[in-house]
């Protein structure tokens, strides 16, 4: 392929990918910030601690009912009708603040709904703009554009913090939500001739009633997909659990200042940015299963060997490894998904599973947060790091095996049944 053709082939990838950068940059500095407003103005780090707890809790509201609507939308259209929804909330945030911390939760709360929904939708479209044999790649840059938003994000926001006020950092945010907003718009509308398709449904608990037995359908007759979704999500929770025990970790295990503790977890960013960078290099010469496998078993053993540290060393090699890992892990899932998910139900499987992982973090995170009250923390996290590998080691098991090779294949999208 010449210079020209392979320009052309990547220009609205490139755009596409442009838009994530700048939405995740923004989200890195709005959390940032809004950590910092809400710290200073409560002195509570339970305060604080309530704005994540807001965003699984904005999962389960919004994902019973919006795979509904995300399958029967606009997809591009409702990505920026989602942006310029949350750019505007965000605006409203510092004015809400000096009303009531009660009305800036709501706003929160309406973000990370509004937020729940681009997921899934933003899935959709990039499946259906990027052929099949371009979306591993695509996936690995994604994944360098997220490590680099990782690393730069904070980055950004304390210079922000320097020259300004962490408000004007969540103005920032706001602009970077509406400049997304305006890329997506320069994109190609992949479904302008089918955007009647289904104008006579309604939203009603009939139909999400309907669109719940059309996802058990395709659970009951595509059992090897779903089994492999389910583990890989799996671990996810699991890490969500044990990360949320991080800093009590390092602080009552491992005796680090909060400068040594900043330091690791900058060894997890650099470990994020150099294994998503290899990534994309050797993408094209690894098969979808191998990294999704591969990748996963060496997450959950970074986790294994942070989870026995005694030493700052130890627990950098870990979290280094782990966080080295995870961009070759994400890039098989995302791949396997988009090649096995049937983009016409895509919305309706990623919003009612995703409300399952939302309901498994937050039951995992309290049940680990009870049991660390009560036992030791290095016990509690040692636990989890062996459910992961022991997980982990279940899929590789499930996604080497050769008669099942024909899922990770370019596209065996046409062979699986939906109904």
């Amino acid at each position: 392929m010449n210079v020209k053709l392979l320009l052309a082939s990547w220009k609205y990838p490139s755009i596409l990918l442009l838009g994530i950068g700048l939405s995740n940059l923004g989200a890195w500095v709005y959390l940032i910030a809004l950590n910092l407003i809400v710290f200073d103005m409560t002195g509570s780090p339970l305060a604080v601690a309530a704005l994540y707890i807001l965003i699984p809790l904005a999962t389960l509201v919004t994902n019973f009912w919006s795979g509904s609507l995300i399958d029967r939308l606009n997809k591009r259209n409702l990505m920026i009708f989602l942006d310029i929804i949350r750019a505007f909330c965000i605006c409203l945030l510092p004015w809400l603040l000096e009303i009531s911390i009660w009305f800036m939760y709501s706003m929160v709360f309406l973000i990370n709904m509004a937020t729940s929904m681009f997921s899934p939708t933003s899935m959709i479209y990039v499946t259906k703009l990027i052929p099949p044999e371009k979306r591993k790649r695509f996936n690995s840059l994604r994944s360098l554009i997220d490590s680099g938003a990782f690393l730069l994000g904070p980055a950004l926001a304390g210079v922000l913090f320097i020259i300004g006020t962490p408000t004007l950092a969540i103005i920032i945010n706001a602009i970077a939500l509406l400049l997304s907003g305006l890329i997506t718009f320069l994109m190609p509308n992949l479904e302008k001739h089918t955007r009647d398709r289904n104008k006579d449904e309604k939203l009603s608990l009939a139909l999400i009633k309907n669109d719940l037995q059309i996802v058990l359908n395709f659970s009951k007759r595509n059992v090897y997909v779903m089994l492999i979704y389910f583990l890989f999500t799996s671990v996810m929770v699991m890490t969500a659990a044990v990360d949320s025990l991080e800093a009590a970790f390092a602080k009552e295990v491992l005796h680090l200042s909060d400068s040594d503790y900043g330091f690791l977890v900058s060894v997890a960013g650099l470990g994020i940015i150099v294994g998503a960078f290899l990534n994309t290099l050797f993408v094209k010469k690894m098969a979808t299963s191998f990294l999704m496998g591969i990748g996963l078993a060496f997450v959950s053993i970074g986790y294994i060997i942070y989870a026995f540290s005694q030493s700052f060393i130890m627990a950098a090699l870990g979290f280094f490894i782990l966080a080295f890992f995870l961009a070759f892990a994400n890039t098989g899932f995302l791949t396997f998904y988009q090649n096995n998910i049937p983009i016409d139900v895509m919305g309706r499987i990623g919003s009612l599973y995703g409300l399952i992982e939302a309901t498994l973090i937050i039951i995992t995170t309290v049940m680990m947060g009870l049991v660390a009250q009560v036992a030791s923390i290095q016990s509690v996290v040692i636990t989890g790091a062996f459910v992961m590998l022991v997980i982990s080691m279940i899929l590789c098991v499930f996604n080497f095996q050769p008669s099942k090779s024909n899922y990770y294949k370019v596209s065996p999208i046409e062979k699986i049944e939906i109904n």
